[in-house]
């Protein structure tokens, strides 16, 4: 608090090494655990599915370093949401911003919990499916735990980030070496023919990178808090150069891991990966992966936390959501009303959803609005010169990257489309019902004020400044 001008200010407490964290600590999440199978049942081959891999990180990285480029031109915290609004205009930063916090954060939130929650119960129902209210039950208690470990203090999500980060290095530098060993002693049938069966399609290869670019989710997360990075016209470049190539190295050695172990057969009818490789490799000590991945799950949980909630207050500072989702706590400057918001939706969308599904869905909504964002990038490169720039990609790059996410979002629909993809086209458009009446003419229910008051009071928060010094 600034004793002159008593404005709010959410710190600046994120170095270089919690950036990395934040980065790779929320790729490397149940992505690598649960989606191998589905890559290679779409693209049908393990050369295929290597390559589809590799090509995600590729993606990933031309996407960050994109980004990054914004992140230095807007320094705002808010990502997405905050580049469409300075590059595209209000409505569709809106319409991001409506979509984003009822839909693509809450889902892959709830995708994340899920997955934390198989992993957990899993020793625990050994030899048959785990109960689905049980796995339910537990991804809920993860997701309220992590929100309110996220409300009380930044350094302290920050210091799980990095512990967590650090304990799924570990286990993924475990996979490694047990695959490196099984290839020592001769276990290479699947890398035989390694390319026979692949799959060739337009909705073959769109599904096989949902289910690998779901692994590297995460890439931008950075671009969410970049008020509260320290040197982000340094860090945020940095800390994307170090984390992305790192995550990509990791996930192709474990895929060769998984290969080494595993038949493609084997693979594909696995409902847990990192499990069934424990049960071949570690034997008795199977368990550990278990274990492994739920860390791995609630580390990365614990990043989309922290960077989710940041969209909501940033889109509620800019008028475009009530005003108590843009105030932070008065003593410990965490946008709580943002993140007790998300998690309420997170929690309802946890109760229909299931891991396929919940993966194409936030894919397919993801990279529509990152092409929107990358085609403001070109605009800003084009036709705006006289900004600074610390940092800047070659203009090529966000041209494939935006080829990239139209031919992701084009893909389902074209070669195999399904009703699912209309309404969700559908809810995203919906977004124009709320825009005009409640942010174009301005129009607020009186009741919203007497909440907005109530709240504030309740949940101790007052509003926050921007921090773009």
């Amino acid at each position: 608090m600034n004793e002159n001008t008593q404005k709010l200010n959410l710190k600046r407490e994120i170095g270089l090494v919690s950036a990395v964290s934040l980065i790779a600590g929320t790729m490397i999440g149940s992505g690598i655990f649960m989606s191998p199978q589905w890559v290679l049942y779409h693209i049908g081959s393990p050369g295929g599915s290597l390559v589809i891999w590799a090509a995600c990180g590729l993606l990933a990285m031309l996407g960050s370093l994109s980004y990054a480029e914004l992140g230095t031109v807007i320094k705002e915290s808010g990502g997405e949401y905050i580049y469409i609004l300075r590059t595209s205009g209000s409505l569709p930063a809106f319409l991001l911003a409506f979509t984003s916090m009822l839909v693509v954060r809450p889902t892959s939130i709830a995708g994340i919990a899920l997955s934390f929650a198989e992993y957990a119960v899993a020793p625990f129902y050994q030899g048959c499916p785990p109960s689905e209210l049980v796995v339910k039950f537990v991804a809920a208690a993860c997701i309220l735990l992590l929100a309110i470990a996220n409300c009380l203090n930044v350094r302290g999500s920050m210091s799980i980030q990095v512990f967590f980060m650090a304990a799924k290095l570990i286990s993924l530098v475990v996979i490694i070496i047990g695959g490196v060993v099984m290839l020592i002693n001769g276990h290479t049938s699947s890398f035989q023919n390694a390319f026979q069966g692949t799959i060739v399609g337009i909705n073959p290869i769109g599904m096989a990178f949902y289910q690998g670019l779901w692994s590297y989710d995460g890439w931008n997360n950075l671009n969410y808090v970049t008020e509260e990075l320290k040197r982000p016209e340094v860090n945020l470049p940095r800390a994307v150069m170090i984390a992305i190539p790192l995550v990509t190295i990791l996930y192709l050695l474990v895929n060769i891991s998984y290969l080494a172990v595993m038949t493609p057969t084997e693979l594909m009818s696995s409902s847990a990966v990192a499990v069934t490789w424990g049960n071949k490799v570690l034997g008795s000590w199977s368990w550990l992966m278990s274990v492994a991945a739920a860390l791995s799950s609630f580390g990365s949980l614990n990043g989309t936390f922290f960077s989710g909630g940041r969209m909501c207050y940033v889109a509620a500072r800019e008028g475009h959501m009530p005003d108590i989702l843009s105030m932070a706590h008065v003593r410990r400057l965490t946008p709580a009303p943002a993140l007790i918001f998300t998690t309420a939706i997170s929690l309802l969308v946890l109760i229909p959803g299931n891991f396929k599904s919940i993966v194409n869905f936030f894919s397919f909504t993801a990279w529509f609005f990152y092409a929107i964002t990358l085609s403001g990038l070109l605009y800003l490169k084009l036709k705006k010169r006289h900004l600074p720039e610390s940092y800047e990609v070659p203009v090529i790059i966000p041209i494939i990257v935006i080829i990239a996410a139209v031919f992701l979002v084009l893909a389902p629909i074209t070669d195999n489309p399904e009703i699912e993809y209309l309404y969700v086209s559908l809810f995203i458009l919906s977004g124009v019902m709320f825009y005009i009446p409640f942010i174009h003419f301005k129009l607020c229910p009186n009741f919203l004020t007497k909440a907005t008051v109530f709240l504030q009071l309740f949940l101790e928060v007052a509003p926050i400044e921007k921090n773009t010094d």
